[in-house]
């Protein structure tokens, strides 16, 4: 899941394993939804960031899209469009929450990387060193793979969200996972490459980083998350899912799987997110995910050795937009000049891009629906203009 359904399906030619039981679904078909109007700056100027919410939407046939965007002035402003619930009509609500998918891994690496600052975790030590005999399977070991790798995608791990058993998430949506079930998928399939030798999206590695924050401090998770990060920078709509949470806590727009053509699409707005765990789990908003990224790209969160090292980039040949990565963190040019410094995320039923650039801009923008190739571009697009506006 997370940012995987676009990076390894799209680009390394696997699609079409999301199948989904239209006859499950108990949504009614609704066309794309009212449209907020186009608002104006002063002058008479369009905004922008309006009419890209509009045009996925209408174009793209997304039921919802929101937007938070912070501009050079320092003021944020929120957008939506389209119907925050399909079955009812209702709003999108401002700012609401969303499942944040893959920017999960900025957390979870933010972590490890206080770790390492703290001296109890080597960023080029072998995994091996803390959780021995964990990584063994057909070209896999874990005495070749270092922290940095797991952090970088350089680890040659393979995905376990292409096992077989999560090719249609609707046999799963309520289903709990424990990390090793999801490790176990990945270790039953042969590495990409040997560890350091290439680049390649895969959510295995931060199950791993899971469970090596788990095994250093003794505690869950989402619970050194929750204390290291969200607590410390005040991240009052952010959490890490209890387990057996299934539910999204604040007001929200539902998030949709797409049906076949003509079908329902199927609402996955409640899942047991232990599928997704340390790669995936957080539920947030857009503003709060702007300010997650502000605070660290600002050196609040991490000593300023440990963010350089995050900020060391390899290519991420992803789909040719200059993308590089980083350690759970990403950097994309700008039409306007300077990097857009992020992660974006994936789930079930949303799709979230966004990030801050080095004068303080930051922008997240939302959509209830994992789009098509195309639509995920206009999302570029539409995340390019907010911050160059």
């Amino acid at each position: 899941m997370n940012e995987h359904v676009q990076h390894n399906r799209t680009h390394r030619g696997r699609r079409g394993r999301h199948r989904v039981v239209a006859a499950v679904a108990t949504v009614t078909a609704v066309a794309a939804g009212v449209l907020a109007p186009t608002t104006a700056f002063a002058g008479g100027r369009p905004d922008t960031v309006q009419q890209s919410l509009d045009a996925l939407v209408k174009d793209d046939g997304l039921p919802a899209a929101l937007a938070a965007v912070k501009g050079r002035d320092g003021r944020t402003r929120n957008y939506t469009a389209g119907v925050g619930d399909l079955a009812t009509g209702a709003k999108v609500p401002v700012d609401g929450q969303i499942r944040a998918g893959s920017n999960t891994k900025t957390f979870t690496a933010v972590v490890v990387l206080q770790l390492v600052a703290e001296g109890k975790v080597g960023l080029d030590s072998p995994i091996e060193t803390y959780l021995p005999g964990l990584l063994r399977g057909d070209g896999i070991d874990g005495r070749e793979i270092t922290v940095r790798q797991l952090l970088q995608h350089t680890s040659g791990l393979p995905d376990y969200m292409d096992s077989p058993e999560l090719s249609d998430f609707t046999t799963v949506q309520y289903r709990y996972f424990e990390p090793r079930d999801l490790l176990d998928g990945a270790l039953a399939q042969k590495a990409l490459f040997p560890a350091g030798t290439g680049w390649a999206y895969s959510n295995t590695n931060y199950i791993v980083a899971g469970l090596l924050v788990q095994k250093i401090t003794g505690r869950p998770v989402g619970e050194e998350i929750t204390k290291r990060v969200i607590d410390r920078i005040g991240l009052r709509h952010t959490y890490f899912p209890a387990v057996g949470d299934t539910t999204v806590h604040e007001a929200h727009p539902h998030g949709y799987l797409p049906g076949t053509p003509g079908a329902p699409r199927f609402d996955y707005t409640e899942m047991d997110s232990s599928m997704a765990w340390a790669t995936g789990a957080i539920v947030s908003t857009n503003t709060d995910l702007n300010t997650f990224f502000t605070a660290l790209l600002g050196g609040r969160l991490l000593p300023a050795a440990q963010l350089a090292e995050m900020r060391t980039t390899v290519p991420a040949d992803l789909i040719g937009q200059g993308i590089r990565y980083g350690l759970g963190l990403q950097s994309r040019p700008l039409s306007c000049g300077g990097l857009v410094w992020g992660h974006g995320g994936t789930a079930p039923g949303y799709r979230t891009r966004g990030g801050v650039t080095e004068d303080g801009r930051a922008a997240t923008i939302t959509v209830t629906t994992v789009p098509g190739e195309v639509g995920a571009q206009h999302m570029t697009d539409a995340l390019d203009a907010a911050l160059c506006r």
